[in-house]
């Protein structure tokens, strides 16, 4: 977290694997109260993740850990879960909520919605593309954030589909042995691209086989208002995500400053490419794709 503020981030998402899902590590409770005073001194922003999908057991601690959250004066909790938003209602105080529901924010009436029940923020879901986009950010009644780099989700399971695999093999299941960065699945007819895959206390994910980068097309972005442009680390190295952080805060500086005489500078884009996994594709997600639902 101090690395990446360090490099130039605005707001770091942190969290804990009871709470929160796909977090590059974990950080406790207790540790929270420190790290929020740490980012403010810095004038950065700390965002807390409980997006987990709870079940009734995970519910029982809710409360005391969103009321503790709010006591520790983070900026906000990123949620997908209406029992977060029925729980943070029975607080003291209010707590900013930002909206992230993966897949489903497609729409700004959804989005909207969410805002009637007090987000202040959506998470566009990955898929869209840059028309879509701009015309969500243009009814959109709240702040609207997008990923810009960094992997993406496109499958999770709660069950623990991996360490099943093992034991049906006649294998013993290591405990952390399938969230090393090496494990990954392979489709038979796109045998070139590798598709991460890692289990935890949450179940099973895949992860996409490229990485998202929009460093070059960051002005279409800026000119659209979008309010949080997000860098995805997971499965990352802290080098890797600093670096990324870098790039991208000296393009977004170097635009607000002076948007007539822009130029890219290849340099920032070289410093991410030198450190990227040659076997990882760098594209453009969907943002200039036509997706079909």
């Amino acid at each position: 977290m101090k690395q990446l503020i360090t490099a130039g981030a605005d707001a770091v998402i942190i969290g804990e694997e009871r709470y929160g899902l796909r977090l590059p590590g974990e950080v406790k409770l207790e540790e929270i109260r420190e790290a929020v005073a740490w980012a403010h001194e810095q004038h950065a922003k700390l965002y807390v993740a409980v997006n987990n999908i709870l079940d009734n057991e995970t519910l029982e601690g809710l409360q005391t850990y969103l009321a503790t959250l709010q006591s520790y004066g983070v900026d906000a909790i990123i949620f997908g879960d209406p029992a977060v938003v029925m729980t943070v209602r029975q607080l003291a105080e209010p707590l900013p909520m930002h909206w992230n529901a993966e897949m489903t924010s497609t729409n700004y009436a959804t989005a909207n919605y969410w805002a009637k029940q007090g987000a202040v923020r959506v998470v566009l879901a990955r898929e869209l593309n840059m028309e879509q986009v701009i015309a969500f950010k243009e009814k959109s009644v709240i702040p609207v954030e997008v990923q810009v780099h960094g992997i993406t989700n496109i499958y999770h399971s709660k069950r623990e589909l991996v360490k099943n695999y093992m034991e049906h093999q006649g294998h013993k299941a290591e405990a952390d042995r399938s969230k090393e960065r090496g494990l990954f699945l392979i489709e038979h007819e796109r045998r070139d691209q590798r598709y991460p895959v890692y289990e935890d206390s949450n179940g099973t994910h895949i992860m996409s086989s490229e990485d998202f980068c929009m460093l070059e097309n960051l002005p279409e972005l800026i000119d659209g208002d979008i309010d949080s442009l997000k860098i995805e680390g997971l499965l990352k190295s802290a080098q890797y995500n600093e670096t990324v952080v870098r790039s991208y805060r000296a393009a977004i500086d170097a635009y607000l400053a002076d948007p007539e005489g822009y130029e890219f500078k290849q340099e920032w884009l070289d410093a991410i490419i030198e450190l990227q996994d040659p076997e990882r594709e760098l594209s453009y997600g969907f943002f200039y794709k036509e997706q079909v639902y």
